[in-house]
């Protein structure tokens, strides 16, 4: 890891402890959301369920409208800082990795988005993930939903928000945390593309903070692939092709026995901004919409990919509606109140196994050969509910 010196000084003080809150005392002060109620149940990967409301043949949206090939990006995007997307922490690009079956082995991680404030809610939630970790026995690594740094991204690498939204609140976890951009990181209207170049290098800067690409696999675990997409350049449709052939290619190569996505913007979600192609309300324009969120998810991640996992939303819901049923049953989950809460609007009303929208949390996730658990946490590291899917 190389060091940024106009940071240096702020590393120091974190770690004597002169200029960062103490997380563990911040999580003393969270409280218990009200609207979600524990649970406990299991679902096969063939979609059946005890109490499963609807079939899961439900679509969000009409989201036929093709936006067309990009003419409303309102900016280039003709620089590529990482190439042609391919990045692979793993370095062997194969698609393969270690996904083989292994019946003894466990991946366990946590899942948050939507938590770049530097608040005390995201200090909270660190220190829950933290107590919460350890007390399963360890976590290999976290998923970052995106919306990294409000309101409007980083400057350069050695913006200080890397230090005051993301280092100092996860100063005492002890894992990596593999990252996608959100809207916010790619400023206030979601389009400076290369605002992700500084997300990037920081990559060289950090212990924690992953993110090779702007769209990249996850190869390094037994029992699961992962792969990260960027879906506010789909929002845009730009670069779709790329990342769709992209996606197309490293899913059919995989071998894994579970494979989950994780993007930003949600595919099924009861929250402010609702469902892919009827964001907010509208089924148009298609960049309001997400119309090509929901095409690429339709032809590229249903009944290829087990589960996604998404912010967006700051809210934390188990969504009972599915999609593809054939090879693979695709699960939805939004874990994006890792700082704060937006209300629910229910702008589509989904059929929910569990929601939340008072209190900030995060998402745990436990992969076996033939299991995922899955356990939402409050800031206070209570267990609100947990679910499985089942081979």
């Amino acid at each position: 890891m190389r060091c940024l010196p106009s940071i240096l000084t702020c590393l120091t003080l974190c770690t004597t402890g002169l200029a960062c809150n103490d997380p563990m005392e911040a999580a003393d002060t969270g409280a218990t959301g009200t609207t979600g109620t524990t649970g406990d149940d299991v679902v096969t990967e063939d979609g059946e369920a005890s109490g499963d409301m609807g079939d899961g043949d439900g679509d969000p949206g009409d989201g036929d409208g093709d936006p067309g090939d990009g003419d409303g990006d309102p900016g280039d995007g003709d620089g590529d800082p990482t190439g042609d997307g391919d990045g692979d922490p793993t370095g062997d690009g194969d698609g393969d990795g270690d996904g083989d079956g292994d019946p003894d082995a466990m991946v366990r991680f946590v899942a948050l988005g939507d938590a770049g404030e530097g608040n005390m809610g995201q200090y909270n939630v660190a220190a829950a993930m933290e107590m919460v970790c350890a007390e399963r026995g360890g976590c290999d690594f976290a998923v970052y939903l995106g919306d990294n740094f409000y309101n409007d991204g980083v400057d350069s690498v050695e913006d200080e928000q890397f230090m005051t939204k993301f280092e100092m609140p996860y100063a005492d976890i002890d894992f990596p945390f593999y990252v996608v951009m959100g809207n916010h990181d790619y400023g206030e209207l979601s389009f400076v593309w290369d605002k992700l170049e500084y997300e990037i290098e920081y990559t060289n800067y950090s212990d924690k903070w992953i993110l090779p690409a702007k769209w990249y696999s996850v190869y390094d675990f037994p029992n699961v692939d992962l792969f990260a997409m960027d879906t506010t350049r789909l929002m845009w449709n730009h670069e779709t092709g790329a990342q769709q052939a992209w996606l197309d290619a490293e899913l059919a190569n995989s071998d894994a026995p579970w494979k989950i996505a994780f993007a930003h913007h949600p595919y099924y979600s009861n929250g402010e901004h609702g469902n892919a192609g009827n964001y907010e309300g509208w089924p148009f324009p298609p960049q309001l919409a997400g119309t090509t969120v929901k095409k690429v998810i339709d032809e590229s991640v249903c009944d290829k990919v087990d589960l996604v996992l998404s912010g967006h939303d700051h809210n934390r819901t188990w969504n009972q509606l599915t999609c593809g049923g054939g090879e693979r049953t695709t699960y939805f989950i939004v874990s994006g109140a890792g700082c704060k809460n937006t209300d629910f609007a229910h702008h589509d009303d989904n059929p929910v196994h569990w929601e939340e929208d008072t209190t900030p949390g995060f998402l745990l996730v436990e992969v076996e050969l033939e299991k995922i658990h899955t356990a939402f946490y409050d800031e206070t590291g209570a267990l609100n509910f947990e679910r499985d899917i089942v081979k």
